[in-house]
């Protein structure tokens, strides 16, 4: 009779152990999906900028017509990308627009006139202040990938993640090689 309760007693231990796993699994995929709309919720409002941005800057920057341009064209690549879901298209597009976003803010530093421009001045501090959003919200996310896809890889988690299809998520990486570069601060000009 006593081994009947021992082995009652382990299947209750072992129950309540593959719920415990399963709720944190679900608590850690909630979070990083939750880090991902954080992320999602600064790129839109990054997004609702950008064509403010732009027609303010437009008339004095006729020379960077093409960097206005390419703007435009990245911002579109990286709504579209965010449509439809795609991670790792979103992530490339964005990397890019953020280094469109830093030659923005350098070329307008040829134009004295639109940097006195209050709205102009107002616009580049709300892009300032998301951009470090963004980069805070990326930080948090991969903090919680890295938690998530570490706690579906180790044993015995493993086992419990595996058989119910839990599945890594990816980090949020810089593709460019040019945001990876150190800035160039010319004080001679």
């Amino acid at each position: 009779m006593t081994a009947l309760y021992v082995i009652l007693g382990l299947v209750v231990l072992i129950i309540l152990w593959m719920i415990g796993v399963y709720n944190g699994l679900i608590t850690l995929r909630n979070r990083t999906k939750e880090a991902w709309s954080d992320i999602d919720v600064q790129l839109k409002r990054r997004h609702d900028l950008i064509p403010n941005l732009v027609s303010s800057v437009k008339g004095y920057m006729v020379h960077e017509r093409g960097l206005l341009e390419n703007v435009t064209k990245y911002r579109a690549e990286a709504m579209s990308a965010q449509e439809a879901g795609n991670t790792q298209a979103m992530a490339q597009a964005e990397s890019k627009l953020g280094g469109l976003m830093r030659d923005i803010k350098i070329a307008m530093e040829a134009y004295p006139d639109l940097k006195a421009n209050q709205n102009v001045a107002q616009l580049m501090d709300e892009l300032s202040d998301t951009e470090n959003k963004i980069q805070a919200s990326r930080r948090f996310y991969n903090g919680q990938v890295r938690d998530f896809n570490t706690k579906i890889e180790v044993f015995p988690n493993n086992m419990i993640a595996g058989m119910l299809k839990f599945e890594k998520f990816n980090f949020f990486e810089i593709e460019d090689s040019a945001e990876r570069e150190n800035v160039k601060v010319d004080l001679t000009a």
